[in-house]
């Protein structure tokens, strides 16, 4: 277990940074946060935080080096960035956390769902309920991740960093529908929360409620919270419907 000081930046908003809080928490690292607000995303980000990631996004890490205020970081930290490398970092740094599988064929897997998840879905979350863009691919997408999961437990059957990378997501996108909350049109609200509601979907259903049980995410997914910071974005609300 790694005994070197981490500092995490992040956002409740972000599920970027949720994955890696996700992963700190299962893997029981000490570390200190630094949590910016929504206005991280609007104009120039703090100068101090473009040591830690010349890109100015977040989630990041220091590791290592002395014990410093978030905003003076060290020269002798490691500045670490990009939330899917650092899952792996901290399934690495944690190995007794189990984060990722000992069998190589596992390990794969739980790589090959992230990498599905991302090629398939990760867009579509933004496309349908931040844009109002048509809802079928997302369906479409859903039913590709729901037949590489096992037929129970979770994506390689041992909770990982598959699971970690996609909980995020897949529980906003569940919370916005059950909430009506984003830009898809009424109809195609209807027609995700039937689909998702079907026979059809049963699998995938099953795999979020596991998800929401799990020790470390239920630790720190606040659903009413969540509800509280979108509903009031104006990039998120739904467009109203013209006049016919």
């Amino acid at each position: 277990m790694s005994t070197k000081q981490i500092t995490f930046y992040t956002a409740a908003w972000s599920p970027h940074a949720e994955r890696v809080r996700f992963a700190l928490d299962e893997a029981g690292a000490k570390y200190t946060v630094h949590e910016f607000g929504l206005e991280f995303n609007k104009g120039p980000k703090p100068e101090w935080y473009y040591q830690i990631n010349p890109l100015g996004k977040i989630p990041a890490l220091t590791y290592g080096g002395p014990a410093v205020p978030p905003d003076q970081p060290s020269p002798e930290s490691a500045k670490l960035f990009e939330s899917l490398p650092l899952l792996e970092f901290i399934a690495e740094i944690y190995p007794e956390a189990n984060l990722l599988p000992t069998d190589p064929i596992l390990r794969t897997k739980a790589r090959t769902f992230i990498q599905l998840y991302q090629n398939y879905f990760h867009d579509l979350l933004k496309d349908v309920f931040f844009l109002g863009k048509p809802a079928d691919p997302i369906l479409q997408a859903i039913e590709t991740l729901q037949q590489a999961l096992p037929p129970t437990g979770f994506a390689v059957g041992q909770f990982s960093i598959a699971d970690i990378a996609v909980a995020p997501s897949f529980m906003r996108m569940m919370l916005f529908l059950k909430s009506e909350l984003g830009a898809y049109s009424e109809e195609d609200g209807q027609k995700m929360r039937e689909a998702l509601a079907s026979e059809k979907f049963v699998r995938f259903r099953r795999y979020i409620e596991d998800l929401h049980e799990w020790p470390s995410i239920k630790k720190n997914w606040d659903e009413a919270f969540q509800i509280g910071l979108w509903k009031n974005v104006p990039a998120f609300q739904r467009k109203a419907t013209a006049p016919t």
